[in-house]
């Protein structure tokens, strides 16, 4: 999706707030010549012009549009003269000053207003673009952070967001209110000076293509600069979770040079980009004295020479040229601000547009339970030709049974488990439950019927209470404590400083592994699903924390359909079916006894495991 359009989708909303600003602003733009015009009658009456005004006869007009407002200026000067006249110069030029007085405080009444209305336009699209980022990274595919760099997702929500905040929403105020003044203002001094007029606007074509050849530049280095800042948090993120190998491996001299080429690089992107903006208002600024100028010069020349100029007309020109001055400037720094912050909405458009890959079929089939079997139908998975992770794989996993995997790393065993939570799709075959491919199924629906425990537990800075919770987010207290007594964690979480309310830290640090991995399984508990994944959920601990862990499990996995994945054999010996795996390829399956008795694979294994 284009960017734009993008950011017009997300406006659909809010667009109350749009029009109500352009409204207000409209208005503020109008009082804003008016104000300034009253000045016209005010150096009238002090510079005695307004005193030539025939008062013996009412000004008439005679039907030319072009001339209704020299009408209008010559009926405004008649009236203020027959003021003048009943109650002298100096009262009527505080009624005069009062008038405008008002308008100024209109003016900038509605000013506010505008600028009111915009910043809830701008906050309210910056809350959406971030929410639909942030419900992205929920939807994406496991995949995606295997490739990417979680410094990266970070800075595209917080900087890049923001720089669409500052960079374009932030420049609506200018954008919305800069054409108001331009164009009021514009009419307003062809009405004063149309030959003047036309002679100021030699600037603005010249104004206008040298911006844009700044902004696109600008946006190329911002591009480049929200880039080096996702790598630089990329970096600290994993400095601060790898504290302990740098101070071991004395590897802070090698994170300090990464981290200075990433700064010097950030930076030097970082200096052209502001180099290229901060050039666009000096510049506009420059031009602008330039034709102030040249008007100074041409005005001169018909009040002195040919005398076809009042002076208070030329100061009210001047006045009002300073008017359109201030807009055009904001205007064209509006312009760079939105080439910049274009590089960063490109950069939040690549997470919004990423194609999902594990997407549901439309009219997906529900399902709420798990009624026969697994089944893995000729699997095949492949990142690439080159690259076979699994090839014509076949197995069945009937109800209620527990079928563990093992052999050696890369041979195929945490993929299948990623192929059955669909955190991945297959590259061939099918995976079937009850006979029903689970791409035709509700996505919603087919995770609900699975748990996992992995390797690494993922807990959340939050207490135990609601790390537990997240299973089943209505369960009530005594099911929370119900499922951690079955993980053989309610005794550790009893003796915690405020029991299940204590807070846990980041990633549950504050938890021994056993600990985290007894919350991780009593998580799982309670959502009681009908399939449960294992992977390789008590190879991390120590011997004391596995026996708890296991025997946690084996409450669990009872009268549970189970596919575990493990590296300790003795963890499995209870399972009714054992596939031994190569090379994604199944080697040999069986029972333990029956797989010990072959004197295979299998066998191999174990006994090297109680040799060490």
């Amino acid at each position: 999706m284009k960017p734009f359009r993008r950011i017009l989708n997300f406006a659909k909303p809010h667009q109350k707030y749009l029009w109500g600003s352009m409204l207000f602003n409209l208005l503020y733009s109008l009082l804003n010549v008016f104000s300034v015009a009253t000045m016209l009658p005010i150096l009238g009456v002090m510079f005695g012009t307004a005193s030539e005004i025939d008062t013996s006869k009412i000004p008439v007009w005679n039907g030319e549009f072009g001339k209704y407002f020299s009408y209008l200026k010559d009926l405004v000067y008649y009236k203020i003269q027959i003021n003048i006249d009943e109650h002298g110069a100096v009262n009527v030029l505080a009624v005069l000053c009062g008038i405008t007085a008002v308008a100024f405080l209109l003016r900038n009444i509605f000013r506010y207003i505008g600028a009111f209305l915009l910043v809830n336009y701008r906050v309210g699209i910056t809350r959406d673009l971030r929410t639909a980022m942030y419900d992205k990274f929920l939807k994406l595919p496991v995949s995606f952070f295997t490739e990417k760099r979680k410094g990266d997702m970070m800075s595209r929500i917080s900087n890049d967001i923001g720089s669409v905040e500052s960079g374009i929403m932030g420049s609506l105020v200018d954008v919305v209110n800069a054409p108001f003044m331009i164009i009021t203002t514009l009419i307003t001094l062809f009405i004063l000076s149309p030959q003047l007029t036309l002679f100021s606007l030699i600037v603005f074509p010249i104004m206008a293509w040298l911006i844009s050849r700044i902004g696109k530049s600008l946006k190329r280095k911002a591009y480049s600069a929200q880039e080096e800042l996702g790598n630089l948090f990329s970096l600290v993120d994993e400095t601060l979770k790898s504290s302990k190998i740098i101070k071991i491996f004395n590897a802070d001299k090698i994170l300090k040079n990464r981290f200075r080429e990433t700064t010097n690089s950030w930076k030097k992107f970082a200096i052209g980009m502001s180099r290229r903006r901060e050039l666009a208002s000096p510049m506009s600024e420059f031009l602008g004295s330039v034709t102030i100028l040249l008007i100074t010069w041409f005005a001169g020349k018909q009040i002195l020479q040919e005398h076809t100029m009042k002076p208070e007309i030329f100061l009210v020109f001047v006045g009002m040229f300073f008017q359109i001055l201030d807009p055009a400037k904001k205007l064209s720094n509006a312009v760079s601000s939105i080439q910049g912050g274009l590089a960063s909405l490109e950069r939040v458009s690549e997470v919004l547009d990423y194609d999902l890959k594990v997407q549901e079929i439309e009219n997906p089939i529900p399902i709420s339970d798990l009624k026969q079997n697994i089944e893995f139908k000729n699997i095949g998975f492949y990142y690439d030709k080159d690259n076979i992770i699994l090839k014509n794989f076949n197995l069945t996993i009937p109800k209620g049974k527990t079928v563990a995997l093992v052999g050696q790393s890369g041979s195929g065993k945490t993929t299948l488990a990623n192929l059955l939570a669909r955190f991945y799709d297959v590259s061939e075959g099918e995976i079937a439950i009850d006979g029903i491919d689970i791409k035709h199924l509700k996505l919603k629906d087919y995770r609900h019927l699975l748990g996992m425990v992995t390797q690494e537990s993922v807990l959340f800075n939050d207490s135990v209470y609601n790390n537990i919770r997240m299973g089943k987010p209505e369960a009530t207290q005594e099911e929370i404590v119900h499922a951690a007594k079955i993980a053989n964690a309610d005794a550790f979480i009893s003796q915690l400083p405020d029991g299940y309310d204590t807070n846990i830290g980041d990633d549950g640090n504050k938890l021994s592994g056993g600990q985290k991995q007894r919350v991780s399984i009593a998580r799982a508990v309670l959502k009681n699903p009908p399939i449960m994944i294992l992977d390789e959920a008590t190879s991390a601990l120590d011997t004391e924390s596995e026996k708890f862990v296991q025997d946690a499990l084996e409450k669990m996995m009872e009268n549970r359909t189970s596919l575990v994945i493990a590296h300790r054999l003795s963890t499995i010996q209870k399972a009714d079916l054992i596939v031994v795996m190569e090379r994604g390829n199944i080697v040999e399956q069986g029972t333990h006894q029956e797989l010990f008795s072959k004197n295979g694979v299998y066998r191999k294994l174990v006994e090297l495991q109680n040799f060490e």
